[in-house]
């Protein structure tokens, strides 16, 4: 499916536990968002994006494994105004797979939060997730 040219901010963003290689954590973040711009600081790492191509990787993912149901049931949960999240797995991102965590404690080390703001948020949420 062509992705859509909706306007977005995406931010992935996911706690530095001191047993953690900083640069093995980025990686997590780049597998799962292309072409992002990483942040970092002592106790966090993010990578930030304005292109909804950067989830392209999810996108696909979620389709092929059939678990838009969980994400977008996720997604909808966590609706605020223009604003929404969803966690993934932080191990399996570094393995570059896709896996959705219904809470934080499912992501051993902590989980990497995709959070996105739309004013088309409810269209971006039915696009990832049909």
């Amino acid at each position: 499916m062509k992705t859509p040219s909706y306007s977005c901010k995406i931010e992935a963003y996911c706690s530095l536990n001191p047993s953690e290689d900083p640069t093995k954590v980025e990686q997590s973040i780049l597998n799962l968002l292309d072409d992002c711009k990483i942040k970092k600081d002592k106790f966090s790492i993010s990578g930030i994006s304005e292109r909804l191509e950067s989830l392209e990787k999810i996108y696909e993912s979620i389709h092929s494994k059939k678990s838009q149901h969980s994400l977008r049931r996720n997604m909808n949960q966590n609706l605020d105004h223009h604003t929404t999240w969803f966690y993934l797995n932080k191990q399996a991102a570094f393995a570059n797979n896709v896996a959705i965590c219904e809470e934080a404690d499912e992501s051993p080390l902590g989980p990497i939060k995709i959070i996105l703001t739309s004013r088309n948020i409810e269209e971006i949420i039915s696009w990832l997730t049909n």
